[in-house]
């Protein structure tokens, strides 16, 4: 009964969410790809045009990267208003708390899903099609980033309510990420003597192979095994944060 009560609670809150975020708005679901696409147009027109990198189906390669990002970085950036911005459900009802930031991650993984169609149809316009391997390649990085991405948000959810600097300090972090993650450049352009730094990037081993994954229907068995471990360690360490702060946080709301 507690799990299924969970079940209903969060769909209850993710549907308000995409209520709150879609009101009184007439593109809708159409600005939740609109934001990659224009970031990878401004990308392709500096480094393809201006820059002439030499990466094959550039803009291809920009989308396959900026939409899995795109659920990474908004579901952390909002996930430090997470608890204040429910502060009201949070003083009436009894739950557990962790599941508002689990909301924003699932709410932002269906965005990511409802995006896919996008990065079909650009494999169609560069004469590529969809891969037999997305069957459980998809699934498996769903997971994955999943994981990862909630323990990043629990972390930053809890930490928040003490210490309200943090909400700007995120958007810093996650745009500094941004630009050490290979998303708008390939890992292979990186020097040889920092190709180490890759791996303790968490977001890098991820977003390769969700690239790699798009692009060529392959996933690179090592980075799969860093992201899961680099996963792991978020969970528990977003886990542990929110259950040493959690008892506080009617204190604070």
């Amino acid at each position: 009964m507690k799990i299924q009560h969970s079940i209903d609670l969060i769909i209850v809150l993710t549907q308000k969410e995409l209520k709150v975020k879609y009101k009184n708005s007439f593109l809708g679901y159409l600005w939740s790809i609109g934001h990659p696409l224009a970031f990878a147009f401004v990308f392709f027109l500096a480094f393809k045009i201006v820059m002439r990198v030499e990466v094959e189906d550039y803009a291809l390669f920009l989308i396959a990267g900026l939409f899995p990002w795109q659920w990474f970085s908004n579901s952390v950036n909002a996930s430090a208003l997470a608890f204040l911005g429910n502060a009201s459900i949070i003083k009436k009802i009894n739950f557990s708390r962790n599941l508002i930031p689990f909301t924003l991650v699932v709410q932002d993984m269906i965005h990511f899903l409802l995006a896919i169609p996008i990065i079909v149809l650009f494999l169609f316009i560069y004469n590529k099609s969809p891969w037999i391997t997305w069957l459980y390649g998809i699934p498996i990085l769903l997971a994955i980033q999943f994981t990862l991405t909630f323990g990043f948000s629990l972390i930053v959810s809890s930490t928040n309510l003490f210490f309200r600097d943090l909400e700007r300090l995120i958007v810093i972090f996650t745009t500094l990420l941004f630009y050490f993650t290979p998303i708008i450049y390939p890992e292979k352009m990186v020097p040889v003597e920092y190709k180490y730094l890759i791996n303790l990037n968490p977001l890098s081993p991820l977003m390769v192979n969700w690239r790699n994954l798009f692009l060529t229907g392959s996933l690179d068995l090592s980075y799969l095994i860093i992201s899961i471990a680099y996963a792991i360690v978020a969970l528990g360490l977003g886990c542990w944060v929110y259950k040493r702060l959690s008892w506080k946080f009617a204190e604070v709301l």
